[in-house]
């Protein structure tokens, strides 16, 4: 997997991976004829006093020197530079992809290895990359031709290299072996610690408020205790594998020291020639020492970029038309026909055969109780699921033929749970529209009761907001939800329990303005409080994802059992009846 993507996205990079390609091969080059001319200079020099000779070979080696630093810069540096450009483009690739994800692959992943999958992720291929660049080119390069250069200067004594190999070769092939298994599940505690984390800070107002500090701290504690063992494990192997390599390398060095002491003796050897090649001996294990730390790097890379992959795989239920419908006829009509939504998998579908007219002009409301499936039906119109029966018709046209910029432009909704992004409250506000004048984000918070609020804080529309709003109350963050709707002016307005944070008064001082504002579009509104739905020109009643009615207050109060039960579970008798 870890070729396939690799292999995929390098593909603009060939003439810097060429290039660099070649400046390793020449800095190997020239750090392979170094311990030839050291052993010139101290057979034909230093051993027959020859100082011309030194210094004509001495500014050699120093011209070849200065040929493989300025090759290892330039090679490092373009190693550098393509790795971050592909871990550019695959961080890019993974977000576009995710940002298509409809809200039902996204519940499928889970937003924590997401996040993780988008940062940790591509992060260790891009390392393993840039290690193969600097490493691994010069590796292969550096021990082949350190064997072919140590035959050069004695082949007798390189049978040493006969033993040496192999058993390198087998403790790498253990101890990778059994890294790769740990990393996969390294990768996966990785995400329930970003899981755990993500909820804790989201979350830290409730875990406050219940007195779960300690119950939240072992948790978290918990999750931190598993990740580490897995990375003592890991670590272990690691460490295991240079103190082997090590001893490998000092008893090589000694048996090439011992054997080449006696062929030195008996003349069939020069003191140079043995110096050349313990360096190419110690050249050959460095390449074999760098091939292992590749080695240990890549089980944990070929994992990451499989779940990288696997993100890049998946599509999204949510597909754009091929030829989309960019103008509508019509404005603000809503229709739902037969529609139903079901998981895959699932045993029974969320929502089944839901029938729903809602018109310009008027206000449909939708009240069930918990799990019934109202959230869902709201999140059929703007796509942020498709419907898996029936149609959801906007201005008599099929959500799915519609282009998207075009249905985003028609349809605006106000989700259960609002979120803020960092920056102002005027940011915020000007999300879908940002064109927006002062004026128009002012009305738009008027409307919406949060003028006083914002006045009053520092820096009025130029407030600072931080992630997710949390320093804001949960009404205001509502409110301010509701005002970016407004500002962005749509012709369908869905909201989806936007008011449960709010105050009675609050409730019915926005909802008449709310009424003002949007006299001419049209309105859906699903909410628990039958106080913010009793004036609705049409309810629906939801019951396990069917509707169990529709009409107004008082004909559903003497019709409907459903809603009479949720009615009279907030209201007495006659306040029901007022």
């Amino acid at each position: 997997m870890l070729i396939r993507l690799l292999r995929a996205r390098l593909g603009p990079y060939r003439k810097p991976i060429g290039l660099l390609v070649l400046l390793q091969l020449v800095q190997t080059c020239a750090t392979l004829y170094l311990p030839t001319l050291n052993a010139d200079i101290i057979d034909q020099g230093v051993v027959r006093g020859d100082t011309g000779y030194i210094l004509r070979f001495g500014g050699l080696m120093l011209a070849v020197s200065v040929v493989q630093v300025v090759c290892n810069i330039g090679a490092v540096f373009l190693g550098a530079r393509t790795a971050s450009a592909l871990g550019r483009d695959i961080r890019g690739d993974v977000f576009d992809r995710v940002q298509s994800f409809s809200a039902r692959e996204v519940g499928q992943f889970g937003a924590p290895t997401l996040i993780t999958r988008t940062t940790n992720d591509v992060q260790q291929v891009q390392l393993v990359v840039l290690m193969s660049f600097t490493l691994m080119v010069t590796a292969p390069i550096m021990c082949f031709g350190g064997i072919f250069m140590a035959l050069g200067q004695d082949v007798p004594l390189s049978a040493v290299l006969l033993g040496v190999v192999p058993v390198l070769a087998i403790a790498v092939g253990l101890v990778v072996r059994r890294m790769g298994p740990l990393f996969r599940t390294m990768q996966e505690r990785l995400d329930n610690v970003n899981r755990v984390l993500r909820e804790q800070i989201t979350g830290v107002r409730v875990i406050r408020a219940f007195v779960k500090d300690d119950y939240e701290r072992r948790r978290f504690q918990g999750a931190n205790s598993e990740l580490t063992q897995v990375q003592l494990r890991t670590g272990q192997l690691m460490a295991l594998m240079f103190p082997v390599v090590m001893t490998v390398v000092n008893v090589s060095s000694v048996a090439v020291v011992w054997f080449g002491a006696h062929r030195i003796d008996g003349g069939h050897m020069e003191i140079g020639s043995l110096t050349a090649f313990l360096a190419y001996l110690m050249q050959i294990v460095m390449s074999v020492m760098m091939a292992t730390f590749m080695f240990m790097m890549v089980p944990r890379a070929q994992v990451c970029a499989e779940r990288i992959q696997e993100v890049l795989d998946t599509d999204s239920s949510v597909v754009p038309p091929a030829d989309p419908v960019r103008e509508l006829r019509r404005h603000g009509h809503l229709e739902l026909r037969g529609a139903g939504f079901g998981y895959p998998g699932a045993e029974d579908p969320v929502l089944r055969d839901i029938g729903l007219v809602a018109r310009p002009g008027e206000t449909t409301a939708v009240i069930g109780s918990t799990g019934s499936g109202k959230s869902t039906l709201l999140g059929l119109v703007p796509r942020l699921f498709d419907a898996t029966e029936g149609e959801v018709l906007v201005d008599g046209e099929n959500v799915r033929a519609l282009d998207p910029a075009v249905l985003a432009r028609t349809v605006g909704l106000v989700p259960q749970h609002p979120y803020l992004f960092a920056g102002t409250i005027a940011s915020n506000l000007r999300y879908g529209r940002p064109d927006a004048s002062d004026e128009e984000l002012w009305k738009a918070l008027e409307v919406a009761q949060a003028r006083d609020f914002v006045e009053r804080m520092e820096g009025g529309l130029e407030a600072e907001i931080v992630q997710g709003g949390s320093n804001v109350s949960g009404g205001q963050r509502q409110r301010l939800a509701i005002a970016r709707v407004l500002v962005h002016r749509p012709e369908i307005y869905l909201f989806d329990d936007s008011f449960s944070a709010l105050d009675y008064a609050t409730d019915a001082a926005l909802r008449a303005a709310l009424g003002r504002e949007t006299a001419e579009a049209t309105v859906v509104i699903v909410a628990q409080r039958v106080a913010t739905i009793r004036d609705a020109d049409r309810i629906l009643v939801l019951d396990e994802g069917r509707i169990a009615g529709v009409g107004r207050h008082r004909e559903l109060m003497e019709d409907n059992e459903t809603y009479r039960e949720i009615v009279l579970s907030q209201l007495t008798e006659s306040e029901a009846a007022a």
